[in-house]
């Protein structure tokens, strides 16, 4: 478990989620905060400091080999076990069907659950025997793994409860952090800033939660989501472009209008698509 500044409050709930169904527990701290020994003394951890980095992929390797355990939970302070979860992996343990286990995991974000906007079921590999998973250097990077790995039931009762957001300035506050860690990956891969992108990537990151991952569905939370990662769309290439000395690129008047009547038409589009929950309001 990887514990920033922001999270340290929200700790105890976590361990009391595991609490009488791990044997071991062990933080990973990467804040100091002196709280964190009281709580690892109620629930019988062990903390382990780290120093402060913006994701988390790297971290987990390192609380992984201070775990002892032959198998191991990976969990955010943010998370916790649903009961019905707790009990399903306490099976897996006394006869496992895998190496390694993809948990559904439960967004919770702005008080509600969302079950569209690409947030459900949000498959995360969180338990497996030691050994066969390790997380690579990248941020959001997909787990290194080995052996057999199963997807747990889409059931609600079968996930891991995150409570993501809880406010605009946590989400602006991650993202800002994930952007700067994202634009220097992009650069390190060779990516060159083109305008185009400052229009075709927000645009296209908005039509995929909320047309084709089915937003709308959300209500006004999966439309302001929607529009909140388009925004983070729009943050990352800007901070490319930044990295890469503002290059004063032209932007011609056909140029322009040729992106912006594409995105119309894209959009056009997919209220076509969607004309049957749509017509309602049209």
């Amino acid at each position: 478990m990887n514990v920033v500044g922001e999270e340290v409050e929200h700790l105890s709930r976590t361990l009391s989620s595991v609490k009488g169904f791990v044997d071991e527990i062990v933080i990973i701290d990467m804040t100091g905060d002196s709280r964190l020994e009281t709580i690892a003394k109620e629930f019988g951890a062990r903390i382990y400091p780290h120093k402060r980095v913006d994701y988390v992929e790297s971290v987990r390797n390192f609380g992984i080999q201070k775990a002892k355990g032959d198998w191991i939970l990976v969990l955010d302070p943010d998370e916790e076990v649903s009961p019905g979860l707790s009990k399903s992996l306490r099976k897996e343990v006394i006869k496992p069907k895998a190496d390694y286990y993809r948990i559904p995991r439960k967004n919770i974000i702005f008080g509600k659950w969302m079950r569209h906007s690409r947030w459900w079921p949000d498959y995360n590999i969180r338990f497996f025997k030691k050994g066969y998973v390790s997380w690579s250097e990248e941020i959001h990077g997909v787990p290194v793994t080995q052996g057999v790995g199963i997807d747990l039931p889409e059931k609600e009762n079968l996930a891991i409860i995150h409570h993501n957001y809880d406010s605009i300035d946590a989400y602006l506050a991650r993202m800002t952090r994930y952007t700067k860690v994202q634009s220097e990956s992009l650069l390190k891969n060779g990516y060159v800033f083109k305008w185009q992108d400052l229009i075709k990537k927000p645009a296209g990151e908005f039509f995929s939660r909320y047309f084709e991952g089915e937003g709308y569905k959300d209500g006004v939370h999966g439309l302001g989501l929607s529009m909140l990662q388009a925004y983070s769309e729009l943050v990352l290439y800007l901070r490319v472009w930044e990295k890469q000395g503002f290059d004063d690129k032209e932007t011609s008047k056909p140029g322009l209008v040729r992106e912006f009547s594409k995105t119309v038409k894209d959009f056009n589009w997919w209220l076509r698509k969607k004309l049957t929950f749509f017509g309602k309001f049209f």
